[in-house]
């Protein structure tokens, strides 16, 4: 009996299924020839399938505003972009063609807000959620951003502290600045720490919006915001802190009647291996009804519910695609598979956090599959890949050396995250600049040190330029103006 890669997925799991089917005897990802993107890019490249974030806004949408209109529920919801997860243009400019609103990490944001603006992509109306430590020139521009316009652009204070920098850059400003209180929450019990660095502590919510925000008629408190890092989860642990936050969200709403949205902060999962289970729909009707059901008894108002998914928006549109060059028997039973690329570099969570994604193989589905290594092209021990989230080791197809075609694989759903914690191209997560770099030496006459600047800290215009935002090619609105230009 011959035991083929294509027996042993048929057997394990239900396939063809969403995203992954056979054609020819290659694998094709949400209807695209991989085959034919491999021939004409060659490998290795890394595949972004817009269409998917799209279904996955829309999905999200579908059911939170069923649930909302089944119990019954009088506040709205918003469907909100974590632009930290992939600040690519081609990628915030498909998630921006369905009504989202966006979430901002650091400083660089901003400018990136004002650049979809003058666009025309975004309005003053658009929901601008400000998260991430506030440093002086990510609180300045934002008050900024407030003052020109942008009416729904949120402050939301990780730290008491913060409030300080917010009031140094609003001064007596005509237009009420807009906060949001974030919550720390109490880790899991494995966490290395027991309350989350992460927002303020519960008990000194009430007391900090009664003595420091209440009484300043430029401050308006409209957001509550519940942040999991884990993600939102069918367990006892999530329920239990998402109950305590329903409940400080219901005593500040008693105090401050402007208090309006509930921030869901901490994304849906997303498909990481092949037999993936979660029930979406169930997870998001028993959010909307605890929210209602305990605002009813405290005779209060249900807030707006606001979801951040990065994640979930963009992480299942991507896709990494490699050659395995060799394979090297090292022992018995260690077969190793070497690719044209290092897997530290370009799927640096799998090496980083420990994360999985889904492989597959893109050809070779009719061989016998084997237990196997996957091993990058770096000189670095730690450059491997050996276990999937439902196995403790990798089954590839087998094959010959001396094969005119190369096996083919593909790591799936990588497209949050990866290059910005890579450094794809110089950009780096939440958009926060490479530092200055300084070089100090001896000088061989006098015997001092001197020093220099090698390179200034990273700009704007650098990282813009990396994401495409200046690039006619890759942006539509650039191009059409070029060409208006050059018509003219």
């Amino acid at each position: 009996m011959k035991n083929t890669y294509f027996d042993l997925i048929e057997q394990s799991y239900y396939f063809p299924q969403d995203g992954f089917d056979i054609h020819d005897g290659y694998l094709t990802f949400h209807g695209v020839s991989l085959k034919y993107l491999i021939e004409k890019y060659g490998t290795p490249f890394r595949l972004m399938y817009l269409p998917r974030i799209g279904e996955q806004i829309k999905r999200a949408k579908n059911l939170f505003n069923r649930s909302i209109k089944n119990n019954n529920y009088s506040g709205k919801y918003e469907y909100c972009y974590c632009t930290k997860c992939c600040h690519f243009y081609h990628v915030v400019s498909e998630a921006l063609k369905y009504n989202v609103q966006l979430e901002t990490s650091s400083s660089f944001d901003i400018d990136l807000i004002r650049c979809l603006y003058k666009n025309g992509q975004i309005d003053f109306k658009t929901k601008i959620i400000h998260n991430g430590f506030k440093t002086d020139e990510y609180v300045e521009k934002i008050v900024k951003l407030q003052k020109d316009g942008f009416e729904n652009s949120i402050i939301v204070l990780d730290s008491k502290s913060e409030l300080t920098r917010v009031l140094k850059y609003a001064g007596k400003s005509k237009t009420k600045i807009k906060i949001g209180l974030r919550m720390a929450i109490d880790e899991e019990s494995q966490s290395a720490y027991y309350t989350s660095r992460l927002g303020m502590r519960a008990s000194e919510m009430a007391e900090f919006y009664e003595k420091e925000i209440k009484p300043n008629e430029n401050l308006e408190l409209k957001l509550f915001h519940f942040f999991i890092d884990s993600g939102i989860k069918d367990s006892f642990y999530y329920w239990t802190e998402f109950g305590k936050a329903v409940k400080k969200y219901i005593e500040l709403k008693k105090l401050c009647p402007t208090l309006e949205d509930f921030d869901l902060g901490g994304g849906f999962p997303i498909r990481n291996q092949l037999g993936f289970e979660y029930d979406y729909e169930y997870i998001i009707r028993e959010i909307v009804r605890i929210l209602k059901e305990t605002c009813l008894a405290e005779d209060v108002q249900e807030p707006n519910i606001i979801t951040e998914f990065g994640k979930y928006t963009v992480g299942e549109s991507g896709a990494v695609i490699f050659k395995v060059l060799d394979q090297k028997q090292q022992n018995d039973t260690e077969l190793w598979y070497i690719i044209d690329n290092s897997l530290m570099t370009t799927i640096p969570d799998a090496w980083s956090a420990n994360e999985r994604f889904i492989l597959l193989p893109i050809n070779k589905w009719n061989h016998e599959c084997t237990r196997v290594n996957i091993g990058g092209i770096s000189c670095d021990h730690s450059d491997y890949y050996n276990s999937e989230d439902m196995n403790q080791h990798v089954i590839l197809p087998s094959y010959k050396n001396t094969e005119t075609e190369p096996l083919y694989i593909g790591f799936f759903h990588t497209g949050a995250y990866q290059d910005s914690i890579a450094g794809y191209g110089g950009i780096k997560h939440c958009l926060l600049p490479s530092p200055k770099h300084i070089v100090v030496y001896r000088d061989e006459t006098t015997g001092n040190f001197k020093d220099y600047c090698y390179r200034d800290e990273q700009t704007v215009d650098d990282m813009f330029h990396i994401l495409g935002y200046d690039h006619p090619e890759q942006n539509p609105v650039l191009r059409k103006k070029k060409q208006d230009e050059d018509d003219f």
